[in-house]
């Protein structure tokens, strides 16, 4: 495991958490799943043959990154802009390369691509 890459707890290997076709490439998707036991709110971003997965949370006030359920903004640069307080990530990593956090990254979740579609790692 990498330090600080969640994994799920989740036994359900049923539904993926998407299909990587209805992600646009640099598309950001919000969807809902079991992480170490807990329900979450993820981020998914596609980059290229990529999929990407963060916590929904900003590690500067805990808050959702997201302005309305599923809505997120982005800079005219791509970057990931937090709707509470502005802090600025980038996709690579989810480093905070602007803001109230600059220097912490957002949480990343390990997934895979299985059969088109996108899943929690080891599910």
């Amino acid at each position: 495991m990498t330090e600080g890459v969640r994994t799920s707890l989740n036994q359900d290997a049923g539904k993926p958490l998407a299909m990587f076709d209805d992600l646009p490439d640099g598309g950001l998707l919000e969807v809902e799943a079991e992480v170490d036991g807990s329900a979450e709110s993820l981020i998914l971003h596609r980059d290229g043959d990529r999929v990407r997965a963060w916590l929904n949370i900003c590690p500067h006030a805990g808050r959702r990154l997201d302005w309305a359920p599923g809505k997120f903004l982005q800079s005219k640069d791509g970057l990931l802009v937090c709707a509470a307080h502005g802090a600025s990530f980038e996709l690579r990593e989810g480093a905070c390369v602007a803001g109230p956090c600059r220097g912490d990254s957002l949480r990343a979740v390990a997934v895979d691509m299985v059969d088109g579609g996108v899943r929690i790692a080891g599910e």
